[in-house]
């Protein structure tokens, strides 16, 4: 049974900083992406950044976050974060975490089979 739980949103000002956690339990590391999405209100969810693993790790991010966010794990922990630095109020909206064993690189929402109940971020 595989579980994610998010945490560490919050409300900042432009330029601020914030670490978004996401725990999970019963998932496997060593296959598949985890993922970060945002969704705003009126928005459809999109992708913020990837991490896919199996023999290494690749990486994406959204072109809107590139030099911003930073997206990594910690096995032992069985974590994932993502680091937002420069925050901007276009940044704001509910951060989900996701994963999937059989997702690639790029992958859209639909593609992720665990979610997490998600943590708000706003930025004003």
């Amino acid at each position: 049974h595989v579980q994610l739980v998010e945490s560490g949103g919050d409300s900042v000002q432009p330029g601020g900083s914030l670490r978004l956690t996401c725990e999970t339990s019963g998932y496997t590391y060593s296959s598949g992406c985890l993922g970060w999405f945002r969704q705003a209100p009126g928005k459809e969810r999109e992708g913020v950044a990837q991490i896919c693993l199996g023999g290494g790790s690749i990486t994406y991010y959204a072109d809107s976050v590139k030099g911003r966010f930073t997206i990594s794990q910690d096995n032992a922990k069985n974590a994932v974060y993502l680091q937002m630095n420069s925050l901007k109020p276009e940044d704001t909206g509910m951060y989900y975490c996701a994963a999937d064993v059989l997702a690639g690189i790029q992958d859209p929402p639909s593609n992720f089979q665990f979610w997490g109940q998600g943590t708000q971020v706003t930025v004003s």
